[in-house]
């Protein structure tokens, strides 16, 4: 397959990690393959699951890598260099507890900013330009647990409805950047989760 480019989510392998926030990228590309018709399978060579799935009258390949979630540039730098794709098509979806539980930001490119995943990713692709959309998560009350025990720790129901609208819009951002480019899909879908709008790609579906 000649791929457009690779959509990688990142996250932990495992029924352990499934539903939990730092799974929140493996959750946005589980979503993508799901509207996008994209059927998972395990490629041990670039140790990841890999969906192929075409949309916007082209073809993506969808990756969770299966080496935990900091040694993610294990899976990214080998599929990328094996199917040609440049850093710039590369587009990582990660989690944030820098950011409110809810928002989006899409950044052509950036640090690391301690996330272990996006240091392995950088350290794998030589470099710092590639796309990013971080998927905010927010910090825990310091009063009632750590860090670690937030980001790999369950959703709330109180915080679940924030979390599919956040799934949900996220989903279209990655359609956006997919078919319009990422200055556009910065443009309408960055922000809370209470901004944005899942229609921008109605007509682009309507077509497929």
């Amino acid at each position: 397959m000649t791929a457009s480019g690779v959509i990688v989510g990142l996250g932990n392998p495992g029924p352990k990690y499934r539903e939990t926030r730092h799974n929140a990228g493996f959750q946005l590309a589980e979503r993508l393959a799901e509207r996008w018709g994209g059927a998972w399978r395990d490629e041990r060579k670039f140790f990841a699951s890999l969906a192929e799935c075409r949309f916007g009258e082209r073809r993506w390949l969808l990756c969770r890598p299966q080496t935990y979630m900091n040694a993610s540039g294990e899976a990214v730098g080998p599929l990328a260099t094996f199917h040609r794709v440049p850093p710039d098509r590369v587009l990582v979806l990660v989690d944030d507890a820098d950011l409110p539980l809810g928002t989006l930001r899409l950044r052509p490119e950036g640090s690391p900013g301690g996330h272990h995943g996006l240091e392995s990713v950088e350290q794998h692709l030589g470099t710092r330009g590639y796309p990013r959309l971080r998927l905010g998560i927010a910090r825990p009350e310091q009063t009632r647990r750590d860090l670690v025990g937030h980001v790999l720790g369950q959703l709330t129901d109180a915080d679940r409805p924030a979390w599919e609208l956040m799934l949900q819009r996220a989903a279209t951002q990655v359609e956006c950047w997919a078919t319009a480019g990422i200055s556009v899909a910065m443009n309408r879908h960055n922000g809370p989760a209470s901004t944005g709008s899942d229609t921008s790609v109605n007509a682009e579906r309507k077509t497929q």
